[in-house]
This record gives structure tokens, sequence and C-alpha cells, in this order.
């Protein structure tokens, strides 16, 4: 019997197919999934109903698994940034974030071969989405 957090059995067989520089990335309940990741993505659809699970839920089960070395996120644009940001980096233990426009976060998700696992969640804020390069020991 497992005793970590992680219990889902296709997220831990796709963290330990990952290695240092793969990515994953963690959706919004808005985020095309299927369109706007690549054909090698393992795609697994979370969202049970509006709210649930959150991406700052999915991120913390993770965090506990697996390190990060960087986090990307999609920004609405120039001015106040979505306070979730704030969430990720304490989850994160981080000070800054890399920020995307939200076609490039597209298209970085889309070209991405290392790009091993997308996790659509419930989330239901929007620019709720981090595309995580995985990180040594």
């Amino acid at each position: 019997m497992l005793t970590s957090e992680l219990l889902h059995p296709t997220i831990l067989r796709a963290l330990a197919n990952c290695g240092h520089g793969d990515k994953i990335l963690i959706t919004d309940g808005n985020y095309p999934l299927d369109s706007d990741t690549n054909e090698k993505t393992e795609k697994i659809y979370l969202g049970l109903k509006p709210g649930l699970p959150k991406v700052t839920d999915v991120l913390a089960t993770l965090k506990s698994q697996i390190n990060f070395e960087k986090a990307e996120v999609m920004t609405p644009g120039p001015g106040e940034q979505p306070k979730i940001y704030e969430e990720f980096k304490e989850i994160l233990g981080v000070d800054d974030l890399s920020k995307l426009g939200r076609q490039e976060f597209y298209d970085a998700c889309k070209k991405a071969d290392n790009l091993k696992l997308g996790i659509n969640t419930g989330e239901v804020r929007t620019f709720a989405n981090i595309l995580l390069t995985v990180g040594v020991r």
C-alpha cells in the first residue's frame, strides 16, 4: 500500500518516467488540453466538478513527490496579475515565476517534445495554468 500523498496510478507512472528537464502541465478547467499539447503528452482529466480539484491542490501534491527547477505561467498581459500566482510561489518556494503570454504559453505546450504529462483540473480561476520543468534532487 502506498504511503505517500499521491495515489493516482497514471500520475505516479508518468512522474516515474520523467527525467531532468521534462515538463509537466497543470491546467484550469478551461484549458484545451487536447488541442494545446502534443500527441506525446499523457493527458489526465481530474476535474470532478467546478472547483475540484484546484490547480493548487495538484501542484502541492506533485511538489511533495518531485522537484521542479522552473515554473512558467500564462499571463493575461501587463497590469495586475492573477492572485493564484502568489499561491504558486508559496507552494514552490520561489520568489518569481516565468511569465508567458497566452499564445506563447499555448505554443510552448504544443511544441515541447518533453511535455510528458498534462493534468486538467476542475479549477475555475482563470489563468490558473502552470508549466513545470522537472529538476534534480
